[in-house]
């Protein structure tokens, strides 16, 4: 680092030492290193490529033209609502010590919980989602045991890749953005250039193969989750704030940016899918479907590579979903939110990575998908655990007026109108999420709420103290 950057990692350990907390991660992280982890996680190879045959299946083409800029708009008024969250608090905490700043610790606590419920179906939903498209990649055949196996192997890799420090994931991190970008300029351009293609007019196409007899209209509704589940998980910038040189500045615009470059590298990527679909019914029938759409158009050899090409950025987008996890579990621990908070809180003095905290989100990912059974499910429980807690703090410092002091990024005189369309996208998303295979996403975040609620009035009100500052 530049001694201009030795002497802003000192002021950002002060500054966080006013919380109440001690520099124990290392603070090496720049401002295209915190915008490259929560691109990762994004991942346009990985949400928009895994859940491409829901969507095509609930709403056609029409699914992909509409669809993702619908969800990309409400999108990035939930991110630009966090950003000067993440401005004004920056910590591993992030949401958490957000809500616990603008509602009580009680709040925080809720907070917590949904987004760590989140993050581990996110796990589980990214790399089963990996594990799907290299599991016929590796010539094995697509059963249950070999599935988990390849899963289980993937998250081992990122458990073990993680423990070993932030230096290796921050130089991935960075290198993952090469891999997306590249792959969806390779991919694109050899649809565009070799693959025979469908009328532009197909593109809008309105048809639905659903088989639950829903309109077409409620069908594309459903469809959103490719969006809607694309789109989680910048909230990473946040979480490695303690890890991130200038903080204040650089995590909220890696958060807004991963939405922004991902939106339109996700759209392009799109349009080239679609346009090079020969027949729909055949390419629903041939899972995981993009596979079926790049080998059918460009052939068995050059389908077969590009589609390892994605694989491998859906990998990366594993790590560092395990790197984001892992911090907001140390930072929940950190202040006793967690039984066992003493292991989970640890820091490995030789590699100054939270070592237990990784460890405990990758087995608690594998179990996860398997308690799930089915990878529209796992997705769907990600994705309104994720913004539950990503609108609580929102809808705190919407209700509160404003009592937190602002960072220097914030949205200024917009932000009450930027927050009242980001809290009702969220409660939309919620309800439609909670729907398709009967109500179990729903059912499943109902029953995890009723439990935490008994359990909070029961025993956490009184034990748990909240963060440092509240002490």
């Amino acid at each position: 680092m530049t001694s201009q950057s030795h002497h802003d990692a000192k002021e950002d350990a002060q500054d966080l030492s006013k919380l109440g907390y001690a520099q124990e991660l290392f603070r090496t992280m720049g401002g295209f290193s915190n915008f490259a982890i929560s691109f990762s996680i994004i991942s346009i190879l990985t949400g928009a490529v895994t859940l491409y045959g829901h969507g095509l299946r609930m709403g056609g083409p029409a699914q992909m033209s509409l669809g993702w800029p619908l969800v990309t708009l409400f999108t990035l008024a939930v991110v630009c609502s966090m950003a000067e969250l993440a401005s004004a608090l920056p910590t591993s905490g992030a949401m958490y010590h957000w809500s616990c700043k603008l509602g009580g610790k009680g709040w925080g606590w809720f907070t917590a919980w949904f987004n760590l419920i989140g993050q581990v179906a996110a796990i589980a939903g990214i790399d089963y989602g990996c594990a799907q498209f290299l599991t016929p990649l590796l010539g094995l055949e697509a059963t249950t045991n070999n599935l988990l196996l390849v899963y289980g192997a993937i998250l081992l890799s990122h458990a073990l890749i993680n423990h070993f420090g932030i230096r290796l994931v921050s130089w991935l991190n960075d290198f993952s953005v090469t891999v997306h970008i590249i792959g969806v300029i390779v991919i694109v351009g050899a649809l565009f250039l070799f693959a025979p293609k469908q009328p532009l007019s197909f593109f809008f196409a309105r048809v639905t193969n659903n088989t639950e007899g829903w309109s077409y209209g409620w069908a594309f509704v459903i469809g959103l989750l490719q969006a809607m589940w694309t789109y989680t998980g910048y909230d990473a910038s946040a979480s490695v704030s303690e890890e991130t040189v200038d903080p204040r500045r650089r995590a909220p615009w890696g958060m807004v940016m991963a939405v922004v470059v991902s939106s339109l590298v996700g759209y392009l990527l799109l349009i080239a899918l679609t346009l090079s679909i020969k027949d729909i019914p055949s390419v629903l029938g041939n899972p995981p479907e993009v596979i079926a759409i790049l080998v059918a158009a460009l052939g068995e050899r050059a389908g077969t590579a590009f589609s390892a090409l994605a694989a491998m950025a859906m990998w990366f987008c594993g790590l560092s979903a395990v790197t984001w996890s892992s911090r907001v579990i140390y930072a929940f621990a950190r202040d006793e939110g967690l039984p066992a908070s003493r292991i989970w809180r640890h820091v490995s003095t030789k590699h100054l990575t939270p070592a237990p905290a990784i460890w405990l989100c990758s087995i608690a990912a594998f179990l996860a998908l398997v308690y799930s059974g089915a990878y529209a499910v796992v997705t769907s429980i990600s994705t309104i655990g994720l913004y539950v807690s990503y609108i609580l703090p929102v809808w705190l410092h919407w209700r509160s007026g404003s009592n937190l002091e602002r960072g220097p990024w914030h949205l200024g005189r917009y932000s009450r109108a930027v927050n009242v369309i980001a809290i009702l996208w969220v409660l939309f998303l919620c309800f439609v999420l909670s729907i398709p295979d009967n109500q179990r996403a729903g059912k499943s975040i109902a029953a995890v709420t009723l439990l935490l609620a008994i359990w909070y009035a029961v025993r956490e009100k009184r034990r748990f103290p909240g963060p440092a500052w509240m002490g």
